[in-house]
């Protein structure tokens, strides 16, 4: 899990294969739903390693205990204290779900679709018995298909229904890059299985092994549908061919982090031209959009080129590369040869995962996923009342005080760049909880015995709500994580943080708890999320979340100045094997870390400065705060998940995120008496906010 999530820019509804994978890899300890929500400390003395000197290796120091007793289950790529959480979260829905699925008389409407939903997607002796039968009308669909022509209309169809982006290309609805208060059509770079471009384009010999294990696990897939052995060899090799010529003209990580390379808005006459050979007319009318007049264009490169592909392709190949990605996307909801295919190489083979978990919590997860807010209004009723909704917000106005403070006190900022980030500052809204107004799910047709089909149809549900957007009023209330997620996350274009009732929850906060560690973690999770409004992406969106530089020419080279500190400070730490940070991928979070634990520093010494803390455990109020902020971050990884992450993960791991931001803090040296020459000391401390 992570502590941060920065939406894409383009924020489309979630990839339903995608969220089944990750789900997949969540962690079932015990097998039973929890009626009451368990009670985990915020500062575990427990998890500590006392012997390890807090000056050398601060995380150790802060962690060591917790990663000696809580080695990787089986069925997860890494273990975390957010990890943790999030199993607490899924085995309270459980509990939640299974009363509700065991229809009672008092359950309201929306209850009852719950209950059932749960109910279908428990039901496996069923899903066992279909077997692969729900993928066939859209393999037949496929098949049908007699030319080019015929294309534009069953890639529309596919993605309303699947919501997959690997179908070539993914298409929803955003808001105008260069007028927040807009809502236009988004057409974004897709098309690939694997996590990323660069594993089909890395010469290496571990990134070439993983290619063939790819091109095997599709194999097995083509011969599951009914493929020989001989044909489906061959048209495992087509995939790889298809993909690896889209990831060519895919756009590294980094470079999706620029948001000005990801803004190009077209009319439709444009976009047609930059693909010829593929029907925007046919696709748009399908789609529900016949009057789209202009559509913001990602990646404009990566079109061209898929226009190319599918000028160049025969199509016979163009079906089997479809049938490839419709099955890859629906097979964690098919019958268990399917799913086990699926997760022998997603999880097991690219992230070490040795074992699938239960049905309940896939099912749990996507629940969450596709009725997240009617299941959200529940677990906000049991685990979320007003006196932390009210604490929270105190916070996070004791902590954007804390910047509006630091801003006007700035040395390196002129005061007109000065006035534009303070109107930017006043400007976030802060949302906390859950949303004001609930989603209304009603029209999503649920039946007991149908879980494949409830699945379809919440996703074109959801697809539809998205493109329904286009031309509309922006709903600056919405949210995009769930009530129960255990994550957080800032806005750039709505201007706004976002805190769920999920992650607001012990230990990450403790009502039970001093404010020292509940300040340094849940505090500085909120400095976290508001110093994203001034990172290196955050702060090209003007206070209205309108892109554009509001910067002058020299203020923005004193920051590019204070960013590159941050940058080659991240790019000495080692991922895995050889494999160090690519600090400008994880810029973004690297400074909002060190920036909001400065900003949670400074709230906290205001909350207590009328009374004075007092030492507990064994460590002073200071020395509780810096823990409370490490013990977050507690982690265990296999290297296999590590090295996807270091490739596609915007975060740095958990060590570096605790130990390379007190390295720049004088305050830590001070609270553990370390010494000038130390590891936990820079020599020359980077700050930018």
């Amino acid at each position: 899990m992570h502590r941060c999530l920065h939406p894409a820019p383009h924020r489309f509804f979630a990839l339903i294969a995608s969220l089944v994978l990750a789900v997949a890899s969540a962690h079932a300890q015990a097998d039973q739903p929890l009626r009451e929500f368990p009670y985990t400390p915020g500062l575990d003395v427990s998890a500590m390693d006392t012997k390890a000197s807090p000056c050398e290796d601060f995380y150790q120091y802060s962690c060591g205990g917790w990663m000696q007793n809580n080695p990787i289950p089986a069925d997860q790529s890494s273990w975390s204290v957010y990890g943790k959480l999030y199993q607490d979260n899924q085995r309270f829905l459980w509990g939640i779900l299974d009363q509700l699925a065991q229809r009672g008389a008092g359950n309201t409407a929306t209850q009852q679709q719950l209950g059932d939903y749960f109910a279908a997607c428990m039901d496996e002796a069923r899903v066992e018995q279909l077997g692969a039968a729900p993928l066939q009308a859209w393999l037949q669909q496929v098949d049908a298909v007699a030319s080019r022509a015929e294309l534009a209309p069953l890639l529309a169809r596919a993605h309303l229904a699947t919501g997959s982006a690997g179908l070539f290309f993914g298409f929803g609805a955003d808001q105008d890059y260069s007028n927040s208060s807009s809502v236009i059509a988004f057409a974004v770079g897709g098309g690939l299985s694997l996590p990323d471009r660069d594993y089909y384009l890395k010469k290496d010999a571990r990134s070439a092994a993983l290619r063939r294990q790819y091109v095997a696990h599709v194999a097995r897939t083509f011969v599951l549908l009914g493929a020989s052995e001989a044909m489906a060899t061959q048209q495992a090799a087509t995939v790889l061919r298809v993909e690896t010529a889209l990831a060519h003209a895919t756009l590294s990580q980094v470079g999706k982090r620029d948001p000005y390379k990801l803004f190009h808005k077209m009319t439709r006459v444009q976009l047609q031209a930059l693909t010829p050979g593929f029907d925007w007319d046919a696709y748009l009318t399908a789609s529900g959009l016949g009057d789209v007049k202009v559509i913001n264009v990602t990646e404009p490169v990566f079109f061209k080129a898929l226009g190319q592909q599918l000028r160049s392709l025969a199509l016979e190949d163009t079906k089997v590369y479809l049938r490839w990605h419709l099955a890859r996307a629906l097979s964690p909801l098919l019958s268990s040869p399917f799913v086990n295919a699926h997760f022998d190489f997603f999880s097991k083979t690219l992230l070490g995962v040795p074992q699938l978990a239960p049905r309940w919590k896939r099912c749990v997860g996507l629940a969450d996923a596709q009725l997240g807010e009617a299941l959200g209004q529940e677990f906000v009723a049991r685990a979320f009342g007003p006196e932390l909704k009210a604490k929270t917000l105190q916070m996070t106005q004791q902590i954007e005080q804390a910047m509006l403070d630091d801003l006007q006190q700035l040395d390196w900022m002129s005061a007109a760049t000065k006035a534009r980030a303070i109107e930017k500052l006043k400007t976030i809204i802060n949302k906390i909880g859950y949303p004001d107004r609930w989603r209304d799910y009603s029209s999503v047709q649920v039946a007991r015995d149908d879980f494949f089909g409830n699945v379809s149809r919440a996703t074109l549900f959801e697809s539809r709500r998205q493109l329904a957007k286009i031309g509309k009023p922006l709903d600056r209330g919405e949210w995009s994580m769930t009530p129960p997620t255990v994550n957080a996350y800032y806005s750039a274009q709505m201007n706004d943080i976002n805190f769920p009732a999920g992650v607001l929850q012990p230990p990450l906060y403790d009502p039970k708890m001093d404010d020292a560690p509940n300040y340094g973690n849940t505090g500085g999770t909120i400095g976290h999320e508001l110093t994203h409004a001034f990172d290196d992406e955050g702060r090209q969106f003007d206070a209205q979340g309108n892109l554009k530089n509001w910067w002058t020419p020299k203020d923005n080279q004193r920051f590019n100045a204070r960013a590159q500190c941050i940058v080659k400070q991240y790019a000495q730490y080692t991922v895995v094997d050889d494999i160090r940070i690519n600090s400008r991928l994880t810029l973004g979070e690297d400074i909002a870390d060190l920036g909001g634990l400065v900003l949670a520093w400074t709230a906290w010494k205001v909350q207590t400065a009328a009374v004075a803390p007092e030492s507990r455990e064994g460590l002073t109020p200071e020395q509780r705060f810096f823990v409370g902020f490490a013990q977050w971050a507690c982690e265990n990884n296999r290297p296999e998940d590590m090295r996807v992450k270091a490739v596609t993960d915007p975060h740095s791991p958990g060590r570096y995120r605790v130990n390379g931001v007190v390295a720049n803090m004088p305050e830590f040296a001070k609270a553990f008496a370390c010494k000038p020459g130390s590891a936990m000391v820079s020599a020359k401390p980077c700050r930018v906010w």
